[in-house]
């Protein structure tokens, strides 16, 4: 009875502190639009940790090539390792050199400049919105992470003999002065083209070009000397107003791109620093055509022109000049002759073959007869030297293809694959020419060879598009994506201007090193000192 009543006691009490314990709420459901932050925060840090890691990775890799294998005269079946000699450092030479099996020829690459210059954004450094180291890539690199040896020669070619195949060599260094003569069995010309003044006096003394790196420092020397000239002068003095004018001749993209960037740089960061010197700077385009930007549509060309006009820099088109003197150009519109004074004049216009070139026109004068270029066919085998000398780039002429970063690029390309039948065919004619081999091998093989040089098939040029920046962070472009065009211009067209140009550098540290350049400039401004 005792036991009974203690046990009732016991489960009473038990029941009474189980009682007074709080019950735990339910987990309440989370809602859907937290539930997608948390995965988009996830896929951000995902996307974050893959992204740094395939970029580490490329720089890695461009930073440790692999070991190379070396040149040697033969391969192992005894036939003769033949010898390819690229000419210049450009846009088709170093497409070729990057898309070359270097394994199967001895390559030799000749330029006087040892890198490899973005051409593109080559109007961005005057004014400091990209610097030149950020849009060059030595050839050593580049030639360092082919698969077989590259042997590299800072030297110019000075003379080429077709009938000997030879190239006679000069060093351009002071402190290492050599002549060479280098034999090839295959030779590519890819020189490029030298400013053409269209025989105007004046032009070469007096202005500047934009086709090098020198030229970009000489523009950018001029342009802050002259702001501080000007700012010393009282300001109605007219020495002042000269020299605070600034001309650029040339309506195609590369003086079309450096008059907005220098038209960004007044109104952006000139007016911080200097506001009322920076309201007297006057930029002129001229253009001997009717309208600038010509391969264009003609509604993005009025697009960019309406835009030049509002953003105040004077378009002078069908105005052709005639004389170009140290203060001002003489020039023709229509039945008007006037004159333009300058401070700085950039010459943006026109292309003219280099004297190897020209030198190499005289030894085949029955084929090369042009003004404009080497002559090729649609194989880009030079005329009269067919079986040993390729030509592209801006160096050539062939009717339908321009001289464009975009064609040349695309040239080099095609050639890497020529040159890999080519020598597939030279293996099968050495084992031809074996006494060892039978009638039918014999026939085998010459099936064989005339089916691989069939398939060498003709150039055909595939036009993406083309781009160019206009100012005030807007850009037209110009698009082909198979037979579909597309026309856009604006803000958002910028920001496709910036992904097509960074995709195009020739490697990520360019990359990373121009996106560091455009975000330093929209943060901190541009670095203007000379």
């Amino acid at each position: 009875m005792f036991a009974r009543i203690v046990s009732r006691r016991l489960m009473s009490s038990t029941a009474a502190r189980l009682n007074s314990v709080p019950k735990v709420a339910a987990k309440p459901k989370s809602s859907f639009f937290r539930t997608m932050g948390k995965w988009s925060l996830r896929a951000t840090l995902y996307g974050a940790l893959a992204g740094t890691g395939y970029i580490s990775y490329s720089l890695y890799r461009e930073s440790n090539p692999s070991k190379q294998k070396p040149q040697s005269d033969t391969f192992p079946n005894g036939s003769k390792r033949k010898t390819l000699v690229i000419l210049g450092s450009g846009w088709g030479s170093i497409s070729l050199l990057k898309n070359l099996d270097t394994n199967i020829y001895n390559v030799i690459v000749v330029s006087p400049r040892n890198y490899f210059l973005f051409t593109p954004l080559l109007p961005s450094t005057p004014v400091g919105r990209v610097e030149l180291k950020s849009i060059i890539e030595p050839v050593r690199y580049i030639a360092r992470r082919t698969t077989g040896e590259v042997l590299y020669y800072e030297a110019e070619a000075t003379d080429i003999d077709p009938h000997a195949k030879t190239v006679k060599i000069k060093s351009n260094s002071q402190n290492n002065d050599y002549e060479l003569d280098i034999n090839y069995d295959y030779l590519v010309v890819g020189v490029g083209a030298q400013p053409t003044t269209f025989g105007i006096p004046g032009v070469y003394e007096n202005s500047s070009f934009l086709k090098e790196i020198s030229d970009a420092q000489e523009i950018r020397i001029k342009i802050m000397r002259n702001i501080e000239k000007a700012a010393s002068l009282a300001p109605n003095d007219t020495e002042r107003e000269r020299l605070l004018s600034f001309v650029v001749v040339g309506g195609g993209p590369t003086g079309v791109e450096f008059a907005a960037e220098l038209r960004d740089y007044v109104d952006q960061d000139l007016r911080k620093w200097m506001p009322e010197l920076s309201k007297e700077i006057k930029i002129t385009l001229v253009e001997a055509l009717p309208n600038i930007l010509n391969m264009f549509d003609k509604k993005l060309v009025t697009y960019a022109q309406d835009l030049f006009r509002q953003e105040k820099i004077d378009l002078r088109l069908k105005t052709m000049v005639k004389k170009v003197d140290s203060t001002k150009i003489t020039a023709k519109c229509e039945d008007k002759t006037e004159s333009i004074p300058y401070g700085v004049l950039v010459w943006a216009t026109g292309n003219a073959p280099r004297d190897v070139c020209k030198g190499l026109m005289q030894k085949i004068p029955e084929t090369q007869n042009s003004r404009r270029g080497l002559l090729i066919n649609s194989k880009m085998q030079l005329l009269g030297a067919e079986d040993s000398i390729y030509a592209i780039g801006d160096c050539t002429f062939y009717p339908g293809l321009f001289p464009t970063a975009q064609v040349a690029h695309q040239e080099g390309e095609y050639l890497a694959r020529v040159f890999k039948k080519l020598h597939k065919v030279d293996q099968f004619e050495y084992m031809a020419s074996k006494n060892n081999q039978t009638k039918e091998n014999i026939k085998d093989l010459t099936s064989k060879i005339n089916n691989l040089k069939a398939q060498i098939e003709d150039f055909q040029y595939n036009h993406h598009g083309a781009l160019a920046y206009i100012g005030s962070e807007q850009a037209i472009a110009d698009l082909a994506v198979g037979e579909a065009k597309y026309r856009l211009a604006g803000s958002f067209t910028f920001l496709f201007w910036k992904y097509a140009y960074l995709a195009m550098c020739m490697s990520f540290k360019n990359r990373i090193l121009v996106a560091m350049d455009w975000t330093k400039a929209y943060f901190l401004g541009r670095d203007t000192s000379a």
